[in-house]
């Protein structure tokens, strides 16, 4: 037929779990069109044949026009003959497992209006879903991504539910956890191992909320522990049980209560609403009405939107914001089974409010917040994990990489061609549980994803559990081990992220954090880099201190201001200053001092992290011993306030090394204390200078090197202040500074920074 021709689209990206196929099925009878579409592995490929300016309109509005939760990343097009007359949805085809699942996704509008509806089969279920919304990464056991290979395979459906499911038109076709009150997952409320009897457990549940009780709720990823966040009682009462006496607790409320609590702008409530629905750190209002204990000595409140029917329907019937901490023992990983709950919770709450679904793995919420323009993520968890990130386009010859990440914070990173997937926060590995944890993970995503290495990557620390891991599996499969340097990997990540090809060269990298391993076998936390993915070099650094007592120096933020305050003033200074010494009353300095003369157990530091813990020991802002990691750092960020003309630093060469020394800045401190200068003007100032000394040697290296490029990292840029200063500062220089945005800053995205540089080192 004259005008009329016959097309393959291959489409690949996330368009599985998505709704994609129906969309397809109801573009193609809007436009015309006949043929088919089916999904093929990762991709969905269909046979559309018609009008050739109607099949141009059809290849225009699969990418304008596709579902909320699709990620189109390539649509080819291929002459093909005229299908059969018609368009028909057809079954599913072989071919290789697809590295992208859907994350799990927050209730739509549509679902949230039906369990409203009194007229609706679905009037307050809370397992409602369709296939724009619901769990998706926390029930898949298996790929294809079909009901038998999701936690839902127990759960037949009703007449009522497959008609739906099967009916191309109907929003929730192929939706994988459709269920309804007759044949879905059930909510029940139970107490020391008995359930209670209850016609409504969310309303029963909501009562003994509003009574000061403290409830385990399980929910999409694991269970959450909860009590109201107004009452103060019921909140040191929570932070008592669980030992977690001051890390600040996340809190769960509706979109307009959100707003009474904090200070919220337009992209900050459109990431609130966004499928992916993290916990949000936003500005607190001085007047929310919020239990004091929620965020000691915090500017900001970390709080998410209810994400799914039972969170909506829980808040409603409290009619209260509330504490939705994790439901795990302190420092041990989330529950998520009801037998561990009731066994691991015990003690902490007075109740649980359960479900029969089952969680195929543990999904923590995801952290983010906004800083330098954009949305930074903290923890990427449910709803982003395990969403694929794209790497420069120079990489997609590059050989499948297992990297295995760092000690604090960890995740895992797989690549497959030009796409990573990073997963989910698995914590700390220094906690044996969360070890365990961690291996079950691998196993976990590397059957999931049916992903084959040919290289492993670890970090340089061979003492790391990743790294032993990592090492031990290189050598029974018979693989490359390739150790990337902590920071390396760190400004890796931020290039990669920013789309930095192999072939554009080197780019300046400024690593700011706690402490890793250096390639010198010394222990690094605040260096200036010049970088390739292949390898890194370091020119500049801050000045070390020794740390007294090793580890400990970590936890006890007065050990490492002793060792700042004697090695820029003298210790006849330090001791002969009644404000500096009453600092160290009672503290054992002449033992600590001795250990530093002779190098025992106090390994020398150039950390950022640590500086951060100093300068909030002197500002009384840190307790003698820290209770959460970053707890010093957070308070010097929350205390800082206005404009500050920037602490000094001294920079000067010392051997191959610039030496970023901030001797200057302790006797500048020491003046200001004495002087009585407001602390939000002494720590607006130390961010600032901070800030100037980086940038300063960073402008310098990059105008030698012949880049304009500065990569930003490490987990002390999670300081949103820390961070506007450097991006301001390297704008103003002319510099382009490359800042990780969907990759954490910290420690949870070292595995990516591991999986580019090894890749490369693979590729020809």
């Amino acid at each position: 037929m004259d005008g009329f021709a016959g097309e393959i689209i291959e489409i690949s990206g996330i368009v599985q779990g998505v709704g994609f196929r129906p969309f397809v099925y109801r573009l193609a009878l809007r436009l015309g069109l006949d043929g088919t579409v089916s999904n093929a592995g990762g991709r969905v490929l269909i046979h559309a044949g018609g009008p050739r300016a109607g099949l141009d309109a059809f290849a225009a509005a699969l990418t304008a026009e596709a579902p909320p939760l699709a990620r189109i990343e390539r649509v080819e097009r291929h002459p093909a003959a005229l299908p059969e007359p018609g368009f028909r949805i057809v079954e599913s085809g072989a071919g290789t497992v697809s590295i992208g699942v859907v994350p799990d996704v927050a209730t739509c509008p549509a679902c949230l209006a039906e369990i409203a509806d009194p007229k609706a089969r679905r009037l307050r279920y809370a397992f409602t879903n369709c296939t724009d919304c619901g769990p998706r990464f926390s029930i898949v056991a298996g790929l294809p991504y079909d009901r038998p290979a999701t936690t839902m395979a127990g759960f037949a459906m009703c007449p009522a539910c497959r008609a739906e499911y099967e009916n191309p038109a109907d929003r929730r076709f192929h939706a994988q956890p459709i269920a309804c009150p007759d044949c879905g997952p059930r909510l029940w409320l139970e107490r020391e191992g008995a359930k209670i009897a209850s016609s409504d457990p969310i309303l029963d549940a909501a009562e003994l909320l509003r009574a000061g009780r403290i409830l385990a709720v399980k929910g999409i990823g694991g269970f959450h522990i909860a009590c109201d966040a107004t009452n103060p009682e019921a909140v040191a009462l929570l932070r008592t049980r669980k030992h977690r006496p001051t890390k600040p607790l996340a809190v769960m409320a509706d979109l307009a209560t959100a707003h009474r609590l904090c200070v919220i702008n337009p992209d900050e409530e459109a990431a609130l609403r966004a499928p992916a629905a993290p916990i949000l750190l936003l500005p607190m209002r001085p007047d929310a009405g919020l239990a004091p204990g929620l965020a000691p000595g915090q500017s900001h409140l970390g709080l998410m939107l209810p994400y799914t029917p039972l969170h909506h329907l829980l808040l409603e019937a409290t009619g209260c914001p509330l504490v939705m901490t994790s439901g795990n023992r302190s420092s041990a990983p989330q529950i998520f089974r009801n037998e561990e709950a009731r066994t691991g919770l015990a003690g902490i709450v007075d109740a649980f409010l359960m479900h029969d679904r089952p969680i195929a793995r543990r999904l923590d919420d995801s952290v983010a917040r906004f800083a330098a323009g954009r949305l930074r993520v903290m923890r990427r968890g449910r709803g982003l994990a395990p969403l694929p990130l794209a790497l420069p386009e120079d990489f997609a010859d590059a050989p499948p990489v297992l990297a295995m990440g760092g000690e604090l914070k960890s995740a895992l990173c797989l690549t497959h061609g030009a796409r990573a997937l990073l997963s989910h926060h698995l914590g700390d590995l220094d906690e044996p549980a969360t070890g365990d944890a961690f291996e079950t993970a691998l196993a976990d995503y590397s059957a999931l994803f049916s992903h084959v290495p040919q290289v492993i990557a670890a970090d340089l620390h061979p003492d790391y559990r990743a790294s032993r891991l990592a090492a031990a599996r290189a050598e029974a499969r018979g693989l490359p081990l390739e150790s990337v340097q902590h920071h390396h990997a760190h400004i890796a990540a931020a290039m990669a992220e920013s789309g930095w090809r192999r072939a554009d060269g080197k780019v300046v990298g400024i690593a700011l954090d706690g402490l890793g391993l250096g390639e010198d076998g010394t222990v690094w936390g605040a260096e200036v880099l010049l970088c390739d993915y292949r390898k890194s070099h370091r020119i500049a650094r801050l000045s070390p201190i020794p740390l007294a007592g090793g580890d400990a120096a970590s936890r006890e933020p007065w050990r490492v201001l002793l060792a700042h305050l004697d090695r820029a003033l003298g210790r006849a200074a330090v001791d002969g200053d009644a404000q500096l010494a009453a600092l160290f009353a009672g503290k054992p300095v002449p033992t600590l001092r001795a250990m530093m003369d002779k190098g025992l157990n106090a390994p020398r530091a150039s950390s950022a992290g640590r500086l951060f813990d100093a300068v909030a020991a002197l500002l009384g802002l840190a307790p003698d011993r820290l209770s959460h990691e970053g707890e010093a750092a957070m308070a010097l960020e929350a205390v800082a306030a206005g404009d500050a003309a920037p602490y000094p630093f001294d920079i000067r060469t010392q051997g191959d090394l610039i030496e970023i020394d901030p001797a200057p800045l302790w006797r500048a401190l020491r003046a200001d204390l004495a002087a009585a200068r407001p602390r939000a003007d002494m720590t607006a100032a130390f961010h600032a200078g901070l800030a100037d000394a980086f940038v300063l040697v960073a402008a310098r290296a990059a105008e030698e090197a012949g880049t304009r490029a500065v990569a930003v990292s490490g987990g002390v840029f999670q300081n949103a202040r820390l961070l506007e200063e450097t991006a301001a500062r390297l704008g103003a220089r002319g510099l382009t500074p490359l800042i990780p945005a969907e990759v954490p800053a910290n420690d949870g995205g070292l595995a990516f920074g591991q999986a580019v540089v090894a890749a490369a080192r693979h590729m020809a």
